[in-house]
């Protein structure tokens, strides 16, 4: 088993006073060339959202684009006429392919939004755009992971698919357990986010938004020390 240990505090920064952003990768005006992504797995950013402010429109093409809430909401507009806001407990996917645009906005006026943004790379190219977004039980959650993206040709349960053989997972955890997460092929990898709580994985203890990238096993191995959300995401590795 390989792993990459990427500390919460080694990520890059970006407060533009209207966004507080936090970059797991390379992104916008942060590079760093020993982080380009995880496999296929591309972005991870852990943006805030102020109040009555927003992303403009802007395109995309070519990628697998995923938002998780976390706090609030976020109101979702496209050229495809799509026009919804994404609260906690929902997920939304969206292929970009030949090519979309979109905005993000907080309509609140007093509450900030939380939320993650993911962008996989594609095993198909240019394909039609498009959107789909999902509530997920929380039940679901508790003390085991729950799917909630997966390969279109691979849909597990209720999940939200996309164009890549990747999928994410969310689990809720009470302290004081061991979790054996295994991989749905041996030859991708993980990419373990810890959302808040303790964990440990071999000799690493990961605290909130710590983050470890794992390869070359069929099976991990999480000990829960404190209470703990955990974000998996699990990609071909090239």
């Amino acid at each position: 088993m390989k792993t990459s240990l990427h500390k919460a505090n080694t990520r890059g920064k970006a407060d533009h006073g209207w966004l507080k952003s936090h970059h797991s990768f390379s992104f916008a005006s942060y590079h760093n060339p020993q982080r380009m992504g995880f496999g296929k797995l591309r972005v991870l950013n852990d943006d805030i959202v102020q109040p009555k402010m927003g992303f403009g429109t802007h395109p995309h093409q070519n990628m697998e684009i995923i938002s998780i809430p976390l706090s609030g909401a976020l109101t979702h507009k496209d050229s495809m006429d799509n026009k919804r806001a994404i609260t906690t407990g929902e997920v939304q996917v969206m292929s970009a392919g030949t090519g979309l645009q979109h905005s993000e906005f907080n309509d609140s006026k007093t509450d900030e939004v939380k939320f993650l943004q993911l962008w996989i790379q594609p095993e198909e190219y240019n394909v039609a755009p498009r959107y789909e977004q999902k509530e997920f039980d929380q039940q679901n959650s508790e003390n085991k992971f729950q799917t909630v993206v997966a390969p279109k040709d691979n849909i597990i349960n209720d999940a939200l698919w996309i164009h890549q053989q990747a999928y994410i997972s969310i689990g809720n955890f009470d302290a004081q357990q061991t979790i054996n997460f295994k991989l749905q092929d041996a030859s991708h990898g993980i990419y373990v986010f810890l959302l808040e709580g303790e964990i440990a994985i071999g000799n690493e203890t990961l605290i909130d938004k710590d983050a470890l990238g794992i390869w070359e096993t069929e099976t991990v191995t999480i000990n829960i020390h404190k209470d703990s959300k955990i974000l998996i995401v699990e990609v071909p590795m090239n």
